[in-house]
């Protein structure tokens, strides 16, 4: 039988190891991706992947459940804002990464793009810039929007789990989702 969160997060504060890196483990790779988009680098969202995990081992004896992965996102998305409140961000992509097609959460440039084998190196180019442009498009969003869009787009939460994690209404949550969207097909109509 496969342990639940709450039993894993349990045998963790009793001190399992191996119990937190199964929590990591399980929600590790949409952890990072939700971190990329809300950083725009990738370096900066292992740092705040890093102090989000040292985090929940910290704060572990708070967890009442039942939802860790929401639990977990609230803890990232406070250490995102904090970092990005702090002057922290970098705006630097490297011309030298690899580009990864089989990971999802990937940041590359071009992973959509390549990932389509049946386009032609036109289509593909154009699929690239329009990539890049969504994503610019986004990381301009203000903080509270583009967390919405992120959490509910990205990582497919539900609205009243994205309240949560943001720590507002679903109302709010609904609001700050209509205006991210309108932002983004202001700035983005061609696409």
């Amino acid at each position: 039988m496969e342990n639940t969160d709450k039993s894993l997060i349990d045998a963790h504060r009793q001190g399992d190891p191996a119990a937190f890196g199964e929590l990591v483990r399980r929600y590790g790779d949409n952890l990072l991706g939700y971190l990329i988009r809300m950083s725009g680098n990738r370096e900066q969202a292992e740092d705040l992947f890093q102090e989000t995990f040292k985090r929940v081992h910290e704060k572990a004896h708070t967890f009442r459940g039942p939802q860790f992965k929401g639990w977990l996102f609230k803890i990232a998305t406070h250490v995102a804002l904090d970092g990005m409140r702090r002057g922290k961000r970098i705006k630097a992509i490297s011309l030298n990464q690899q580009l990864d097609c089989d990971n999802p959460n990937s940041e590359q440039l071009g992973a959509v793009a390549l990932a389509d084998n049946s386009c032609n190196p036109s289509e593909q180019a154009l699929k690239v810039e329009q990539t890049e442009q969504v994503r610019r498009a986004i990381q301009l969003l203000p903080e509270r929007q583009r967390a919405t869009l992120v959490l509910a787009y990205y990582q497919q939460l539900s609205y009243p789990d994205v309240a949560e994690v943001l720590g507002c209404s679903v109302g709010t949550v609904k609001t700050q989702m209509f205006r991210a969207l309108r932002t983004l097909a202001h700035n983005l109509p061609e696409i």
